[in-house]
């Protein structure tokens, strides 16, 4: 069986073997046998292609049971939540929030083998034109195209650089507590893809308001990886000056030059974008009982698996 995959670099190779359990000797017999369960699932509309199925094994450190839930959940939470993942925002608002240069996926990873770096900027916008969680959209969608062509994010994971420069109260006024809920729960459930670390500097009193709405609502893994950095000698203690863009004096890219490559993105991935609407779940068809989103979710902020047959 010939395999429609990219092949990883030495050093991915190894990570990947190290670390997520991966024998390159088993993967077509690994992707065969995600692929039947998929194909035996009533209730799930997914698509079959090597790349996509290879990410939620590697996700999941080849553990197949942990491979399943990841997918039902990816598919469930996109079905179900459809404010959070349906493109509520046209082609052309999708370049004008680019163009605000709100982040930018920076081009070199944390090192031969590492992690890809991820600049996001909440402050930078202005919340009488746009909003949080529109916003969170374009980066969900972007998440998904990085997840098919990026093999440091699949096997390496993500590092979160968050400057919350110019972030207001008018800012932390758009966020929304069951929104908020339903994204932890898919990026650490469902979303095949690593936080490895969370970077936040240039914070203010209204980044603290925020900050202490959030915290009840995250898993306790999730607030070990966050780190609030008092100044920025900090941040590069942890992160080298040199993986910043350079408008941080880095040189790890531009952000504007990284929004306009997110703009051809768009346009490569135009027909694979349309088709993701004919995936997703009929919890009709789902085998045993429906899934109850307030136990999920719980009235407390803590968050319960989905089980998966």
């Amino acid at each position: 069986m010939t395999l429609e995959l990219r092949p990883l670099s030495p050093a991915l190779q190894q990570k990947a073997i190290d670390e997520l359990n991966e024998n390159p000797t088993r993967i077509a017999e690994d992707l065969q046998m995600f692929r039947e369960w998929i194909l035996k699932q009533p209730h799930i509309r997914s698509r079959l292609d090597d790349q996509f199925l290879i990410a939620f094994l590697r996700g999941s450190k080849y553990s197949l049971e942990k491979a399943k839930k990841k997918l039902d959940g990816y598919y469930t939470m996109r079905t179900n939540f459809p404010e959070l993942f349906e493109s509520l925002i046209d082609e052309q608002r999708a370049r004008a929030i680019l163009r605000m240069c709100l982040g930018a996926h920076l081009p070199l990873p944390l090192g031969e083998d590492g992690p890809r770096l991820v600049l996001m900027r909440p402050g930078h916008y202005n919340p009488d034109l746009a909003s949080l969680y529109e916003l969170m959209r374009l980066d969900l969608l972007f998440q998904d195209l990085v997840m098919l062509e990026n093999d440091h994010v699949v096997i390496g994971g993500y590092v979160h650089l968050i400057d919350f420069a110019g972030f207001s109260t008018k800012h932390a006024l758009q966020f929304q507590p069951a929104k908020m809920r339903h994204l932890i729960y898919y990026m650490e459930e469902a979303l095949p893809i690593r936080t490895r670390s969370q970077h936040l500097f240039n914070t203010s009193s209204a980044f603290e308001t925020i900050f202490g709405m959030m915290k009840p609502l995250l898993p306790g893994k999730v607030k070990e990886r966050i780190m609030v950095h008092t100044s920025m000698e900090s941040v590069y203690e942890k992160v080298p000056l040199k993986y910043f863009p350079k408008e941080y004096g880095g040189e790890n890219g531009s952000i504007e030059e990284i929004a306009a490559a997110g703009e051809e993105m768009l346009m490569k991935y135009r027909e694979y974008l349309a088709e993701q609407k004919q995936y997703g779940t009929d919890e009709k068809l789902r085998p045993g009982q429906p899934i109850n989103f307030d136990a999920i979710f719980g009235v407390d902020g803590t968050f319960r698996k989905l089980e998966v047959d």
